[in-house]
């Protein structure tokens, strides 16, 4: 009985997400699934791209927004109007839907959010969407959004808790299980609110139970990984959000009631600032363009056992590629200081002719001073300096702190002091 009930249950799965693949043909052609032959080789493995950042809003979040829709207006009630709460690819997917189903929306983000996503929101909606800038942070957008909703009569959209959203997130499973012509082995997923991991990971153990998934959070948002250690879902007290496609403090109760027996060894966690390696890398040798949330499943990558990666078919679904370009210099910089090219030193010299002199013969034929700045006098005869160095080589540092130690310097490497270096840097 509990065999029958199984087999309904995986049925049912994946009729619910043919139909909302099928359905989304009106909008968008099935995103690529192409072998990269530079991770292919990096890795020793044939490793092949789910290209959600290629969708229309750059984003696989249009599926779920799309299927919430479809299915909110099937019944012949028709709401006034729709409302969600979002800074970023919720918002777009949203926006789209509206315009396409031609329903007025509003979408409720923070005053903080940047005039690009702003911007952007509005040209996918067409003219069927307002903005409103309300608080600094998501959870009062939230509020706002939902007391909206319910004074006006109008329809809540949420991002990833409701089960029309991970049907529609679920196509992008069915959809790669579709394009692939080989068993995949391996699949990696970026975690956010649970939207598209608990979809997917329905349409693998439906259609594909030996494929192995492997699981991506960012460092500073595991929601994920927390809620599986303690077995109940966790709110986390503080979020790092600068992975914003899934920096969330909890996530979905519904996600959860999917993932909840994932093993939490089977949850990566990924460094804010390594990740920007791979955004950067992928930017420079391969043109494409990846935000923090879609780069997350690539990056992942580097640590995966040797053993589980070499002669396998593995695919990482790149979540999306809205990539705000103000935020390069940032990006650049995370990535430089990750890889161990990039320090920042409170130097204290002499206050001598020549003394800054004798210390610039001390540096590398690699090193490059990129910031410069005296700071205070600490006594009639000495004085502090904020040095940022770069380098062209691994390594380069180790030598120069030795010199810099043997030739009596004093000197203060805040590169990883977070607190002094946003302050000063």
């Amino acid at each position: 009985m509990n065999s029958n009930a199984n087999t309904t249950d995986k049925t049912g799965v994946l009729s619910a997400a043919k139909d909302a693949l099928e359905s989304l043909a009106e909008v968008m052609e099935p995103t690529l699934l192409q072998q990269n032959l530079f991770l292919s080789d990096r890795y020793g493995a044939k490793i092949y791209l789910k290209r959600e950042d290629l969708t229309p809003v750059r984003s696989y979040k249009l599926r779920g927004a799309f299927n919430f829709f479809r299915k909110a207006l099937a019944g012949g009630h028709r709401p006034p109007g729709f409302v969600c709460a979002s800074a970023g690819n919720h918002a777009q997917g949203f926006a789209f839907a509206c315009h396409h189903f031609d329903i007025p929306g509003v979408v409720f983000m923070p005053v903080t959010t940047p005039q690009q996503k702003i911007d952007k929101t509005y040209a996918f909606g067409q003219g069927k969407v307002e903005v409103k800038l309300i608080g600094d942070i998501f959870d009062v957008c939230n509020r706002e959004a939902l007391d909206y909703a319910e004074r006006n009569g109008w329809m809540m959209v949420p991002p990833f808790d409701h089960e029309d959203i991970i049907e529609g997130q679920s196509t992008v499973g069915l959809e790669l299980l579709n394009q692939a012509d080989f068993p995949v082995d391996l699949l990696i997923l970026p975690v956010g609110g649970g939207g598209l991991s608990s979809g997917v990971r329905r349409i693998m153990q439906a259609a594909s139970p030996d494929t192995e998934i492997v699981y991506v959070e960012p460092a500073g948002a595991p929601s994920l990984k927390r809620s599986l250690e303690k077995g109940e879902r966790v709110v986390l007290r503080e979020v790092d959000n600068f992975v914003d496609g899934a920096s969330v403090a909890a996530i979905g109760e519904r996600n959860f009631d999917s993932l909840r027996d994932v093993d939490p060894d089977a949850v990566m966690l990924i460094d804010e600032d390594e990740l920007c390696e791979t955004i950067v890398e992928f930017l420079n040798r391969e043109g494409i363009v990846l935000e923090p949330a879609g780069a997350l499943a690539i990056h992942a990558l580097r640590y995966v056992p040797a053993e589980k990666l070499a002669g396998r078919n593995v695919v990482c679904v790149t979540s999306g590629g809205n990539f705000d370009f103000e935020r390069l210099p940032e990006v650049k910089e995370r990535a430089l200081r990750a890889a161990g090219l990039k320090k920042y030193l409170i130097l204290r010299l002499p206050q001598r002719p020549g003394a800054l002199k004798d210390f610039l013969n001390i540096l590398g034929p690699a090193d490059d001073i990129t910031r410069f700045e005296y700071l205070k006098k600490s006594a009639r005869n000495f004085g502090h300096i904020l040095i940022g160095i770069e380098s062209r080589e691994q390594g380069s540092f180790d030598a120069l702190f030795q010199r810099m130690d043997e030739l009596g310097y004093t000197y203060s490497d805040i590169t990883e002091d977070e607190a002094v270096a946003n302050f000063i840097v």
